[in-house]
């Protein structure tokens, strides 16, 4: 078993045809898997950036701005606009080949890596050194598979208790229950926990009112829609420990 250094894997532009070539850090990856076509798709989140005046001379920040997270695979890519608002343009779905030329993966494997039982996590996690996680879940009814990696930004850990527990994200969380056309679509960002191998919960980004006094002023983007489901939970460190 092999995961991602996320300090080095980026998705850059190709630089063909593009008057910007940015490169985005890697936040997290999503291996989706069709058991019953016997595929493997691979999406890759990005970091948020902030909505920008690309290469002007001056105010380089769009006003009013919105948060930007691009996700990639070879065929597509998911552009998330997040504004202050509940905006009609939140999720856009777009050719790869027509965004900044096309994608160019630099996806590194990290080394070395040991994969971690309780004991280990909690030991390493009092060292200060970098966590990968990688969290598969199934769906049976439609034999669709998927293995969520991410490194580790919160890592909670009680060596007296003997117990800890991880707590990331965004991460993507792909909607199982249903196949579709362009996978990409699956997708959705979410946070994720765990503290057991056998389950993971996730708070996923959805639409919610906001209330003041029985009456809804306004509704946003909000990471709400909280989800329980049975998984197969893998910790990792990354450097000699």
């Amino acid at each position: 078993m092999t995961c991602t250094d996320y300090a080095r894997s980026f998705v850059c532009s190709n630089g063909t045809g593009a008057r910007n070539a940015p490169q985005f850090w890697l936040e997290s990856r999503c291996t989706l898997i069709d058991d019953r076509e016997q595929t493997r798709d691979e999406f890759y989140q990005c970091a948020s950036c902030k909505s920008e005046h690309t290469f002007a001379e001056k105010d380089l920040f769009q006003d009013p701005n919105y948060d930007f997270l691009p996700v990639f695979s070879k065929a597509d890519v998911a552009i998330f606009r997040r504004h202050a608002f509940l905006n009609e343009n939140y999720l856009e779905y777009r050719e790869a080949k027509a965004v900044w030329g096309g994608p160019r993966f630099v996806i590194r494997e990290a080394e070395p890596v040991k994969e971690l039982d309780d004991a280990g996590i909690i030991r390493v996690a009092l060292k200060g050194l970098p966590f990968v996680s990688q969290t598969e879940i199934w769906d049976e009814e439609t034999g669709m598979r998927a293995i969520i990696e991410c490194p580790v930004k919160t890592m909670n850990a009680d060596p007296g208790r003997g117990i800890y527990q991880v707590d990331t994200g965004p991460v993507l969380y792909p909607d199982l229950s249903q196949r579709y056309a362009r996978k990409i679509e699956a997708l959705r960002l979410a946070f994720v926990a765990f503290n057991a191998p056998d389950f993971a919960d996730f708070v996923i980004e959805q639409p919610i009112e906001i209330e003041e006094e029985g009456k809804v002023i306004c509704k946003v983007h909000h990471y709400s829609g909280i989800v329980s489901r049975p998984a197969k939970n893998s910790v990792w460190v990354v450097g000699d420990i």
